[in-house]
């Protein structure tokens, strides 16, 4: 089968949305099909360029991180799109890429379904702030089921977000297919080596968050069970791996509570090279995002063993289980602060829980994700 994906985000951007197309891409094509790519131009290269479609984009004024693809521009391509043939289009975002997705489905008289990566309800208002917050999550809802409704098949993370959608009213055929965890992710990262190289004592205890830092993701809040932690392990330090809008509120916000000690913004690592080094680095993984999908980061911080302390909301339901690798806490600065001491003061604990979380882990296989992606291909073909 031949594929063709179109995203409005690719690497070099950091995102769990890249990080999904990289890890269906990969698996689909060990699975002997071809997967094609359309995704904007940011003007350097990612690691594997091969069948990637780069388009010139703009950047987009309320989010300089990401780029506006030219819609001519792809349709231009539309003489070498109708010849290679493909079988279906899988839309990855919902901006021009849906939009150009409908249309060459349309022209190339091909099925198109579309991935929901993200919870635009409670998204949205974070990025027009002059607009109420009640009148966005309006907006947000009614874009979604028009875009969902006009697709041949959706996919979605978790069952949480197949039932906001139908809430929504889409009516589209919508199936739950998470992402994958890939066997690079269960490979050691090497704890005392990454400790060094960023100037981190090997003793230390280390709290840690890997993702965009952006308002959707509830840092604050975590910053705030830091403040309340340090009063019981005052040489606590949190390190935040990633970037995004919020970094600067969020610096802001270090200062005013007197943390300058006890964060480390360590930026985006290198999933290939850094990633499972920071990962093993940390005595435990928190995390508190409100609009999560699936919550592909948790998966990987067990991966390496890291226990964790979250919330689970939406999407992160479907992916964590009491026990396995996680302590469960309310979005309360007791409740999450009192269970992210008690790891950090009892070793074994730690240990049996960041065991049961590597086993827990390998239950989430990308291969039979890919596999379960083709047979959701093979059904909207079908039913074209």
């Amino acid at each position: 089968m031949k594929i063709l994906f179109i995203s409005d985000v690719y690497f070099p951007r950091i995102n769990g949305v890249s990080t999904s197309i990289e890890t269906f891409r990969h698996e689909i094509e060990g699975l002997g099909h071809t997967v094609h790519l359309i995704a904007p131009d940011y003007g350097m290269p990612s690691d594997n360029e091969s069948n990637i479609l780069r388009i010139p984009s703009r950047i987009v004024p309320f989010d300089p991180e990401d780029r506006l693809m030219s819609y001519g521009a792809v349709m231009a391509h539309l003489p070498r799109l109708r010849a290679e043939r493909y079988d279906i289009i899988h839309i990855q975002t919902p901006f021009v890429a849906h939009y150009l997705g409908v249309k060459l489905s349309m022209l190339l008289g091909i099925p198109c379904v579309e991935t929901y990566h993200t919870f635009f309800e409670e998204y949205l208002y974070h990025y027009v702030p002059l607009v109420p917050k009640n009148l966005m999550r309006k907006v947000a809802k009614r874009f979604s089921r028009h875009q969902g409704n006009s697709l041949d098949g959706m996919v979605v993370p978790s069952h949480p977000m197949l039932h906001v959608l139908k809430r929504y009213g889409v009516t589209t055929h919508i199936e739950v297919i998470p992402t994958g965890i890939e066997p690079e992710s269960f490979v050691e990262g090497d704890r005392a080596a990454f400790r060094t190289k960023h100037g981190i004592a090997q003793e230390r205890p280390v709290l840690l968050f890997v993702g965009r830092v952006a308002f959707e993701k509830n840092i604050g809040f975590l910053l705030s069970v830091l403040h309340r932690v340090r009063e019981h392990i005052p040489d606590v330090l949190f390190v935040i791996a990633g970037e995004g809008p919020a970094q600067k509120n969020l610096r802001h916000d270090v200062g005013e509570m007197g943390l300058q000690d006890s964060v480390m913004f360590m930026g985006y690592l290198d999933r290939h090279r850094e990633l499972n080094g920071c990962y093993s680095a940390a005595d435990l993984f928190i995390f508190a995002s409100r609009t999560e999908t699936q919550g592909l980061v948790l998966l990987e911080a067990m991966a390496q063993g890291t226990p964790v302390v979250s919330t689970a909301e939406l999407g992160t339901r479907d992916v964590l289980q009491e026990g396995l690798g996680v302590l469960i806490a309310s979005e309360e600065l007791d409740d999450f602060s009192g269970k992210v001491v008690h790891l950090l003061s009892d070793v074994n604990a730690r240990r049996s829980l960041g065991e049961a979380g590597r086993d827990y882990a390998h239950t989430w296989s990308a291969t039979k994700q890919a596999g379960r992606m083709m047979e959701f291909y093979q059904r909207c073909i079908g039913n074209s």
